[in-house]
C-alpha cells in the first residue's frame, strides 16, 4: 500500500488510465494468496488491509483512504501478501498490471517514487511486527494512536475516530482489552473524545 507515492499530477494520470467503479461496504477486492493483476486508487470512501487465519481470526495492518493506492504488488505477477476490504462505499480507480507497467515506463520519476515508497512500506512492516512481538497490549495501543494523529497547532489530532473493534483488530487484542486501556488513558485525562475525532492531551506513558 502506497502512502502518496505519486504527486497530484502522476496521481491524475494513473487514475485516468483506469476504470473506476463503486463498490459497497465489506467487499473483499484482494484476498491474500490470489492472483491478481490489478492496481487501485481510492478516489472516496475508506478500506482495511488485513491478514487472517483458517479460524477467521484477523489482524488489521493499515488502512486507506483517498488519494492512496494499494495492489502495486501485481507487478511480480505473485499471489496477494494481504487481504483488502472496504469499510465504507468506496470509489476506486482499477488499473491492470499492463497499464501501470507502461506508465512507469513512461514516467521514470514516478518509478523512482515507487522504489522509495516500497522501502517505507518495508520499514513500516518491520515496525509492525517488532510491536507485536516485543511490546506488551498497552505499547502497542499507544503507538497506533501516536502514529495515526497529527499535529494541528501543537495538538495531536486523530481526525477519524479509530473505533475499539478496529484498534483490537490492528494490535492482536480482544475488544474489551482495548476498551479498558483507553478508559484508562480518558481517566488519566492523556486522551478525550471529541465528535470523531481523539485528542491526545500529552505524552502517553511508557508503560501502565
Amino acid at each position: 500500500m502506497l502512502d502518496r507515492v505519486f504527486d497530484d499530477r502522476y496521481l491524475d494520470a494513473l487514475i485516468a488510465k483506469g476504470s473506476i467503479r463503486s463498490f459497497p461496504k465489506n467487499v473483499l477486492l484482494i484476498h491474500e494468496g490470489d492472483r491478481s493483476d490489478q492496481l487501485y486508487v481510492v478516489i472516496s470512501g475508506h478500506l482495511k488491509v488485513f491478514l487472517s487465519d483458517s479460524s477467521g481470526k484477523e489482524i488489521v495492518i493499515d488502512s486507506l483512504g483517498p488519494r492512496q493506492c494499494f495492489g502495486e504488488m501485481a507487478l511480480d505477477g505473485e499471489p496477494r501478501s494481504a487481504s483488502v476490504m472496504t469499510t465504507v462505499r468506496s470509489e476506486l480507480a482499477v488499473i491492470e498490471r499492463n497499464q501501470f507497467s507502461e506508465f512507469l515506463a513512461s514516467n521514470p520519476e514516478a518509478a523512482q517514487a515507487l522504489i522509495v515508497a516500497l522501502i517505507g512500506r518495508a520499514r513500516n512492516l518491520t515496525r509492525t511486527i517488532g510491536s507485536l512481538a516485543l511490546l506488551d497490549v498497552y505499547g502497542r495501543v499507544a503507538r497506533l494512536l501516536l502514529d495515526s494523529a497529527t499535529d494541528e497547532d501543537g495538538v495531536l489530532v486523530i481526525g477519524e475516530r479509530l473505533k475499539q473493534q478496529e484498534i483490537a483488530k490492528r494490535v492482536g487484542a480482544s475488544r474489551e482489552t482495548v476498551s479498558r486501556i483507553l478508559a484508562d488513558l480518558r481517566e488519566g485525562g492523556y486522551i478525550s473524545a471529541k465528535s470523531n475525532q481523539i485528542i491526545v492531551h500529552r505524552r502517553l506513558p511508557k508503560r501502565w
